[in-house]
């Protein structure tokens, strides 16, 4: 099968081969011409399978056959993404597709001034690509009039549902014309996408090319069990044991990449990190360094696991389990992409065993386990398995109480060094759904 098969037009396709595409992927074969059949779409396709081009390419064909006849301060198709970096990434995307063609694109988020993004709609740009926050308040300013759009794609669509996004998803829809054509893209989808895809969409064509919340094969993943308070410690040992040249690395809070750069730095390893207090050019300067391995270790927040394409990335490291499963997918998906292989490996403490076991049961695989000599933990890390089990450690029978003046003090709580520590429970945060049937309901 080639690109031309499907369809599209000659400067696409000239595009497509000075980009150096040859063939579709599965995701783009089905993707493609579905939408320029005018369908809704939910499609799910593992991290690295080209889902930017299965929509962008039928996208930019579409707007390119009716001409360029976009109104001033307004967009004919929307591109929406969770994350600013994503939202600059799909936007380079698009562009170099639509090099040879008539139409106009442009991205739009926040952490940078809004003023330069209102001064470009005011000609109307045929697609935009931008993130929720920044959208909304373009719109409320009458910066950006939504009556002209024809398309919503919402990329990693999945998040959009996490805490934070629901909302905002909610008042966008309501801006939205009812008459459009609705393209949901994501590695995962979970129930909640489900369910918003059938109040969104209208008769949607749901392709899936791999397993549902599957991790690419292309990516060999372990864990390395290890006491929490001795975390930065092995990440050190390892990167000099494997010799790591350019990693990837996840930590769970932003106060966890900022001392975990400090101390790498402290070091003497070129290191920088990113997490959404943060400017916006400072997250950007430091992800084009990594990309261009000026850096060699970047550490982030989630704000890098969604959609970003790191160039023949070697090596993620969890330095943090996270706390939704669905995340470790998209976080190891950064390296393995496009049919190169590479290597996840998670740091795990005792404390993380049932965020350990969700992702295993998620991803219905029981991940190897590797023990570091002189990092063997205090704190064992209970068994898992793709079941959700968690096989913890029976305790030791208590000691008899002894009666007299020789008996212990009260030393209040305390942990045994051959006792288990007591594993905090995942917490996972719940996920608001929007309803966007808001009419009155029939009496009964």
């Amino acid at each position: 099968m080639t690109f031309a098969s499907l369809g599209l037009i000659e400067p696409l396709l000239r595009a497509l081969e000075t980009l150096g595409y040859q063939t579709p992927t599965p995701v783009q074969a089905q993707a493609i011409p579905a939408v320029l059949a005018g369908r809704d779409l939910m499609a799910a396709a593992q991290t690295g399978t080209g889902k930017t081009a299965g929509f962008a390419l039928p996208l930019l064909q579409l707007l390119t056959m009716e001409g360029p006849n976009v109104s001033a301060n307004s967009a004919r198709a929307l591109i929406l993404c969770p994350t600013r970096e994503l939202a600059e990434q799909v936007h380079a995307s698009v562009a170099e597709y639509a090099q040879h063609l008539p139409l106009t694109t442009y991205a739009v988020y926040g952490g940078v001034s809004i003023n330069p993004q209102m001064m470009k709609l005011r000609k109307g740009v045929d697609i935009l690509v931008a993130t929720p926050g920044r959208l909304i308040d373009l719109f409320r300013q009458n910066a950006l009039k939504l009556n002209q759009l024809q398309t919503l794609v919402l990329d990693e669509a999945d998040r959009m549902l996490d805490l934070g996004f629901s909302e905002e998803l909610a008042n966008i829809y309501r801006m939205l014309p009812k008459k459009r054509q609705t393209l949901l893209f994501s590695a995962t989808f979970s129930d909640d996408i489900r369910l918003l895809a059938s109040q969104m969409l209208n008769d949607p064509l749901s392709i899936e090319v791999s397993p549902r919340n599957v991790a690419a094969n292309t990516v060999k993943q372990w864990v390395v069990p290890v006491d929490k308070k001795r975390k930065a410690e092995l990440f050190v040992h390892l990167m000099r044991k494997g010799r790591w040249k350019q990693v990837l690395v996840f930590a769970k809070t932003r106060n966890g990449v900022d001392a975990l750069v400090d101390k790498l730095q402290g070091l003497g390893i070129n290191a920088d990190g990113i997490h959404g207090d943060k400017p916006q050019a400072t997250r950007q300067r430091a992800l084009d360094r990594f990309k261009a391995s000026d850096v060699q270790i970047l550490v982030a927040t989630d704000v890098a696991a969604r959609g970003l394409d790191i160039e023949d990335l070697p090596l993620v490291v969890n330095f943090d389990l996270p706390i939704v499963a669905e995340d470790y997918i998209h976080r190891i998906g950064r390296t393995g992409r496009a049919g190169n292989t590479g290597e996840a490996i998670s740091l795990v403490c005792a404390d993380e065993v049932n965020m350990l076991s969700a992702i295993e049961m998620l991803t219905r695989q029981t991940l190897t386990r590797k023990m570091e000599p002189d990092f063997e933990p205090e704190h064992r890390v209970p068994d898992t398995d793709a079941s959700g089990q968690v096989v913890k450690k029976p305790k030791k029978p208590k000691k008899p109480k002894t009666s007299g003046g020789g008996g212990k003090r009260n030393l209040g709580k305390w942990v045994d060094s051959g006792d288990v520590a007591p594993a905090e429970p995942s917490i996972k945060p719940v996920r608001k759904v929007p309803v966007f049937n808001t009419g009155p309901r029939k009496k009964k």
